[in-house]
């Protein structure tokens, strides 16, 4: 008896071994939501796919946080993502002063989510716990640093006024430079934008996660 034996071309497989790699399995999004049910990669459009293909492979390596909201917009959602990974990844701005201004805006719209995530983060980045706490109780650090008083100036300042004075302007320009000035108010309006969007859902907090914020006067 010949057996025959049916070529694949090695071309194909490489290929097919690639696509089942690149589409996550169901199990492994684990998004959530309230007011937006989590979707399934398998019911998602080719524009809702490519997000979350985009979020997996870049530098955030999941989908937590306003991707499960914003995939309802999946063409704005994906470039809002990689602008806030630009800002997030590759700011000009220390990490010390990147969490705290991103803080400042949590507080600022009383975002549990995102003050619990990147409260974590502030502290890992080398931001005291005394300064923590004071932003997250909506009153001045007793003590901080030069730079940290520089950017805890300018975001209360332009969160409280809407506009920043010239002498803490000034200060900031000093410090930061023009890039670092225009990366931190890009850093926050990006984190308005996170900080709304998890507001509108209710996204919950991790299973066992209590909210730290409470009310401000």
């Amino acid at each position: 008896m010949i057996m025959r034996f049916q070529v694949i071309p090695i071309g194909i497989v490489i290929l097919s071994c690639a696509a089942v790699a690149q589409a996550p399995a169901v199990r492994d999004l684990h998004l959530r939501g309230d007011r937006f049910a989590p979707l399934t990669y398998e019911k998602m459009t080719a524009d809702q796919k490519t997000l979350v293909d985009n979020v997996l492979s870049g530098e955030r390596g999941a989908l937590n946080g306003p991707f499960n909201v914003t995939l309802r917009s999946p063409v704005m959602g994906d470039k809002a993502q990689k602008f806030g990974a630009e800002l997030r990844f590759h700011s000009s701005l220390p990490g010390k002063l990147r969490e705290m201004a991103i803080l400042m805006t949590a507080r600022f719209w009383t975002s549990q989510y995102e003050w619990s995530s990147h409260r974590r983060l502030a502290v890992a980045a080398g931001l005291s716990s005394g300064v923590i706490e004071a932003i997250a109780a909506g009153r001045r650090p007793a003590s901080m640093q030069p730079d940290e008083a520089i950017v805890y100036n300018f975001a209360e300042e332009l969160f409280r006024t809407r506009q920043v004075s010239d002498p803490v302007f000034r200060a900031a320009m000093d410090k930061l430079g023009e890039k670092g000035v225009v990366d931190l108010t890009g850093l926050m309006g990006y984190y308005c934008f996170v900080s709304m969007m998890l507001n509108i859902d209710r996204y919950p907090l991790p299973d066992g996660g209590r909210p730290e914020l409470k009310p401000l006067p």
